[in-house]
């Protein structure tokens, strides 16, 4: 997920979430729901113990065809796709030639091509470097689609009301049903750290599944500020904060996601943008890493907060790049960058408008992931 410009572009959903009374602001590039009558913390709640329904239409929907597709975009990404199965999706990361990463994305096998889903703000120039580094393939990026994602404990069940097949799917299958009509596709996943399923539906069908979806059994539509703060407490990346050009895959604490053959000594060792850089920092460990970090008292640290070694110190050491409060742990949560150095437990000071206040390193995620293996 990613910050955008600030354009009001409407969703394939507008009148749905006017109906439904959502508060609109701008977000990557569209006017996006921040919150419905119920409020972020209800919302929020609300999709930790039921099932909340998200409209990320504003995502990227992007298709590769041609030879060998999976062979081609490991040229552009560190991760393992020729040893991904059909039926399965990855997380990956497209990659700069000096290591840093230029979005973050899901990677679907779907037999003869490939899907992508990118974030919304970067879709555009996600394009443009997928067709210079794919020249001999066909890179679609999809306007006829909506994506819908319905996360919580109850996802399964009130998406198995519409479609049976759904509640065989493991955590990162991908899958297409047929409903009302229209070809759903359909993967078991999400950025709420809760089991759930995201759901590419043509634009003419969007408004019936999304209809038909809150009509079940404790579902609720759900905004983007608990998604964000969903995202948060479960330890997940915002590209444009967490992550941005400059930050390596390994400081933001994603070397899991760069598979041993594409490691150093790997059959595939490297070959992506950035890679001298990566297979050193995952080899000797870099320079700087992502955290959790614990405010001590009820004040937020939100994102752009500098951090220092003692209540007294002239430098700063790192700065918060995602902070709120954590509805879930009923407390506030942040995320940041810090010198290797410093480990959970350590207690920093984070500069919040001219006043120095403790902050604790703490490991990630705040809140345990509950996905269906």
């Amino acid at each position: 997920m990613a910050d955008g410009p600030d354009q009001t572009n409407p969703l394939p959903l507008a009148a749905l979430h006017e109906e439904l009374g959502a508060k609109m602001v701008p977000f990557a590039g569209y006017a996006m729901p921040v919150q419905y009558p119920a409020g972020v913390m209800a919302e929020h709640l609300h999709t930790r113990s039921n099932a909340g329904l998200f409209d990320v239409s504003h995502m990227g929907q992007v298709t590769v065809r041609g030879p060998d597709p999976a062979a081609a975009l490991e040229r552009l990404v560190p991760v393992n796709l020729q040893g991904l199965a059909e039926g399965r999706q990855r997380y990956g990361l497209l990659m700069l030639p000096d290591g840093g990463v230029a979005d973050d994305l899901m990677v679907a096998n779907r037999g003869d091509h490939l899907l992508l889903v990118v974030n919304g703000a970067m879709k555009h120039l996600d394009m443009e470097i997928l067709r210079a580094g794919l020249p001999d393939h066909e890179v679609t990026l999809l306007e006829d689609r909506a994506l819908l994602a319905l996360q919580g404990p109850t996802a399964q069940r009130a998406l198995a009301a519409l479609i049976g097949g759904v509640a065989q799917m493991r955590f990162m299958d991908v899958g297409v049903f047929d409903w009302g009509g229209h070809s759903l596709w359909v993967s078991r996943s999400g950025y709420t750290g809760e089991d759930g399923f995201e759901i590419s539906v043509p634009l003419a069908g969007a408004e019936a599944l999304a209809r038909a979806l809150l009509a079940q059994a404790g579902v609720m539509p759900i905004g983007l500020g608990a998604r964000d703060s969903l995202r948060l407490e479960a330890g997940m990346p915002l590209y444009g904060q967490d992550l941005t050009p400059e930050i390596s895959p390994v400081e933001a604490g994603l070397g899991w996601a760069i598979q041993k053959v594409r490691r150093r000594d790997g059959d595939r060792e490297g070959g992506f943008p950035g890679a001298a850089r990566v297979l050193a920092e995952l080899e000797d460990g870099p320079a700087r890493r992502r955290v959790g970090l614990l405010p001590q008292g009820r004040a937020p640290m939100r994102a752009g907060v500098a951090l220092f070694a003692s209540e007294d110190a002239t430098e700063p050491l790192g700065n918060v790049t995602s902070g709120g409060f954590g509805p879930s742990i009923g407390a506030p949560i942040a995320m940041g960058y810090v010198p290797k150095c410093y480990v959970t437990g350590d207690v920093l000071y984070g500069d919040v408008r001219g006043r120095r206040l403790p902050v604790t390193v703490a490991d990630l995620p705040f809140h345990q992931p509950r996905y269906v293996r």
